[in-house]
């Protein structure tokens, strides 16, 4: 976590509404970089990873949708990796070693992490993802690519391939032998950058009087954790929304003040089926450890599948908009809470992944499936090159010392 989070003053922030975008995030992410960065680095990092737009659709005045998936591989995860690739490059440049980056996807991560450092020389990335829990457009996406990219299909969840990745952290023995490092939100440097977005909506939302409620659909929070930072340089956010599915542990600690992470649940939202978030410790800490501030900061809700398909199906039909089941849940949680919250208030629901990503459950939504985008309909043509490999520890530790 950083010492501190520098505050910006109102009129910097108003600034942000004119300067260009690519600026803004140099601004943004500065601070946090010091002087381990230089800044011209720091500048080519930032232009060259943020290359494509971030579009704020207005459904009615009081629902705003935050279009997070217009970078190459279709989903909002593209803003960490593609920075963090960029950024971890610099760093290894003078060193012997590989750097091995290993990474556990519940979906979209894998695909947006391995594009990012896809030909990045000096470094190779080994992805863990849940065998038969991830859409065939997501899976498509990263084990499909060879070169210095690696796909490990685990029989198991989500969790386990956390599980995994964490275990080779605190391995002393795997840990002398490889250099490795992480670009989950475990990394820092994947979560600091999805700051940018949230300061992309406030550029574009037109300047309001009535407090603006951020809905975030919710699974390993970083997400959420990067709208606390950028709160805290001073956005003008008044709640956000934790929109989850079945996988409602935090939402649940937000109604009773237990924490009890439990197995992950298989939903149609994929990418959010966690039971055991990684940035809830990052949460806590941004509210001083205490139940209280968090609630002050963040409010709760859990989606069923059939809820999701309803509102789904519902959005089609009221706006001609077609979402995907993560932005189903954050739309879910914006009408939970403004249910339970009659006074006035605008939302802006996060809108995480393309609907053609998740084309089979659209299409049950809806009736028909979204179109296909031409760079996703090439990789579903493409042969899977991944590896199967089991949840115990021991059988990843030998493939890494192996390979």
């Amino acid at each position: 976590m950083p010492v501190e989070i520098a505050r910006r003053s109102p009129e910097e922030l108003e600034e942000f509404r004119r300067l260009p975008f690519t600026e803004v995030c140099f601004r943004v992410v500065k601070p946090f970089a010091g002087p381990e960065v230089p800044e011209e680095i720091l500048w080519q990092v930032v232009s060259e990873a943020i290359n494509f737009p971030v579009k704020l659709i207005s459904l009615s005045p009081a629902l705003h949708i935050l279009e997070l998936f217009h970078g190459p591989t279709l989903a909002f995860k593209d803003f960490g990796a593609r920075f963090m690739a960029r950024l971890m490059g610099y760093f290894v440049r003078s060193e012997s070693r590989p750097l091995t980056v290993l990474v556990a996807t519940s979906g979209d991560t894998g695909s947006a992490v391995a594009h990012g450092f896809l030909g990045v020389s000096g470094i190779r990335v080994v992805i863990l993802y849940p065998s038969k829990r991830i859409s065939e457009a997501q899976e498509k996406q990263f084990t499909t690519l060879g070169e210095n990219i690696t796909a490990l299909e685990v029989s198991g969840t989500f969790d386990d391939c956390q599980r995994l990745v964490k275990q080779a952290f605190s391995d002393a023995e795997l840990n002398k032998r490889a250099f490795i490092t992480s670009a989950n939100s475990i990394n820092i440097g994947r979560l600091l950058p999805q700051m940018f977005y949230h300061v992309a909506a406030y550029r574009q939302l037109p300047v309001a009087s009535v407090p603006l409620i951020v809905s975030v659909p919710s699974g390993n929070f970083g997400n959420l954790t990067a709208g606390i930072f950028a709160k805290r340089i001073g956005l003008p956010v008044a709640r956000f929304v934790a929109s989850t599915n079945a996988n409602d542990v935090v939402p649940e600690y937000l109604r009773t003040g237990e924490f009890h992470p439990r197995a992950a649940k298989p939903t149609f939202s994929n990418a959010m089926d966690v039971g055991s978030p990684n940035n809830f410790p990052r949460l806590l800490d941004l509210c001083r450890n205490r139940l209280e501030y968090v609630q002050r900061e963040i409010w709760g809700h859990g989606a069923t599948d059939e809820e999701t398909l309803i509102v789904m199906k519902s959005l089609h039909e009221r706006f001609g908009y077609i979402a995907d089941p993560h932005t189903a849940v954050g739309v879910l949680g914006w009408e939970a809470y403004r249910g339970e919250h009659p006074e006035p208030a605008q939302g802006l629901v996060l809108a995480t992944a393309h609907p053609a990503k998740f084309a089979d459950i659209v299409a049950r939504a809806i009736g028909a499936a979204p179109p296909l985008p031409d760079r996703l309909a090439a990789y579903l043509q493409r042969p899977k090159l991944s590896q199967a490999i089991s949840s115990h520890y021991d059988d990843f530790k030998q493939f890494l010392l192996a390979h």
